[in-house]
């Protein structure tokens, strides 16, 4: 099992971001400044989506034990990122 617990802190930044945003809707501010704090808490997310998958990366790709094992790993992440798509 993987130690994420930076992961974590980013993850509950973000989450205050959105708490933010929600407020920047009830209180009527302009969509502009709502949509840069939107775009700033996606990034803070896809920040985390891009820490966890490179560490998985690297320990599920490099347990491959030989070639078909490692092509048939990488399709599986294939398809796990292509679920993700939207």
């Amino acid at each position: 099992m993987q130690d994420y617990s930076q992961e974590l802190s980013k993850l509950n930044r973000a989450s205050g971001q959105l708490e933010g945003i929600k407020e920047m809707i009830k209180d009527q501010r302009q969509a502009t400044e709502i949509i840069i704090q939107l775009k700033a808490a996606r990034a803070a997310i896809k920040s985390v989506e891009t820490s966890i998958l490179q560490d998985h990366m690297n320990n599920y790709l490099l347990s491959a034990q030989d070639q078909t094992e490692l092509k048939q790993k990488i399709e599986e992440l294939a398809k796990l990122y292509k679920k993700s798509e939207f």
